[in-house]
C-alpha cells in the first residue's frame, strides 16, 4: 500500500508538471550546449546545509543538474522545491541497474516528476572479485534494451555510464565495444575520467561511437595516476579541469562537434568547493 501511495503521488505530480508544460527551471532555453553539475559532487555539503548548498549551485550560475538518487533527508517534494526556488532543473535523473531491471515504470515516474529527459545507470552489477565478464555484459545489454525501450515510450532516454571495468578484452575489441554495438534502445553517458582510468582515450572513443554519447561527465585526473579496470580510483585524484591528464579541452572540442548538449561537472574530491569554480571558468572558455 505504501508503494502504491508513493507511485500515485509521483504520477499525480508528473501529470501536473505535464499540464504546466514543465517550464520552470529552464535556463538559456534552446542553448546548443549546457553546463551542468552532477549533484553527487556535493554529497558531503548537502547534509551540513541543504538549502545553502542548492543556492551555491545557483551562485555558480549552474541551472541544470543530474541527480535525484540521493535526497539528503529531504522529502522528494522538498528536494524539488529547493531546486525550483533557485531555478535549477534536473535534466538527468539517477537510477540503477536493479531499478531499471525490476521496475522501469518507477524510473519513468521519477524522471517525469522532475521533468527529466534522461535517466542514467552508473554501475552494472557484477562480482568484483571476478571482474566484469562477458556474461555480465550480455545481461547489461538485455537490461538496457528492455528498460530503454519501455522508458522511451514515456519520453525518457536511458543512458549507461561506463565505469572503466568494461575495457576487458572481447574478440577483437573490448566488452565496451560489445555493449555499445549491441545496445539498440539506450544511449550512453561518457565520464571522461573513467574512460581514461580504464586505459582508453576519451576523444577516440567519442569519435568511434559518434552519436551514441548523449551527455558527458567532465572530470579531470591527476597527472601520473595509474590506470585501473576495477571501476575504482582515489577520489583525491580528481583535479581542476584542464590541469590533469584527461585532455578536457580536446574532449569538449569533439563533443561540441558532435553537438552533445549536456556537460555535467563532477568532482568527488574533498576540494570540490574550491575546485568547481575554477573548473567552471575553464569550461566556459571552451564552450
Amino acid at each position: 500500500m505504501f508503494k502504491k501511495i508513493i507511485l500515485s503521488t509521483l504520477v499525480a505530480s508528473a501529470l501536473q508538471l505535464t499540464t504546466l508544460g514543465v517550464s520552470a527551471g529552464h535556463h538559456k532555453h534552446g542553448a546548443e550546449h549546457e553546463l551542468g553539475l552532477q549533484l553527487y559532487s556535493l554529497r558531503n555539503e548537502f547534509p551540513k546545509d541543504f538549502e545553502g548548498t542548492v543556492k551555491q549551485i545557483a551562485d555558480w550560475e549552474i541551472h541544470h543538474v543530474e541527480g535525484g538518487g540521493m535526497l539528503h533527508d529531504q522529502s522528494i517534494d522538498d528536494f524539488k522545491a529547493a531546486l525550483d526556488k533557485q531555478n535549477i532543473k534536473v535534466v538527468s535523473v539517477d537510477t540503477s541497474y536493479e531499478e531499471v531491471r525490476d521496475n522501469p515504470i518507477a524510473v519513468a515516474y521519477k524522471a517525469k516528476y522532475f521533468g527529466a529527459k534522461y535517466a542514467t545507470i552508473y554501475w552494472a552489477s557484477h562480482d568484483g572479485s571476478v571482474g566484469f565478464t562477458f556474461d555480465d555484459a550480455q545481461r547489461l545489454v538485455k537490461i538496457l534494451n528492455e528498460g530503454g525501450k519501455q522508458l522511451a515510450k514515456e519520453g525518457v532516454t536511458l543512458q549507461y555510464h561506463p565505469h572503466g571495468y568494461e575495457f576487458g578484452k572481447h574478440e577483437d575489441g573490448t566488452l565496451l565495444d560489445y555493449i555499445i554495438e549491441n545496445t539498440k534502445h539506450a544511449q550512453f553517458q561518457m565520464d571522461v575520467f573513467w574512460i581514461k582510468q580504464g586505459g582508453a582515450d576519451p576523444v577516440e572513443v567519442l569519435k568511434k561511437y559518434e552519436g551514441r554519447f548523449t551527455s558527458l561527465h567532465l572530470k579531470d585526473r591527476l597527472k601520473g595516476s595509474p590506470n585501473t579496470t576495477t571501476g575504482s580510483a582515489d577520489v583525491q585524484t580528481n583535479v581542476v579541469l584542464g590541469t590533469g591528464d584527461v585532455g578536457i579541452a580536446e574532449v569538449i572540442k569533439e563533443a561540441k562537434k558532435q553537438k552533445i548538449k549536456y556537460f555535467f561537472l563532477e568532482d568527488e574530491s574533498e576540494r570540490v568547493l574550491k575546485q568547481i569554480p575554477q573548473s567552471i571558468k575553464f569550461v566556459k572558455t571552451h564552450l
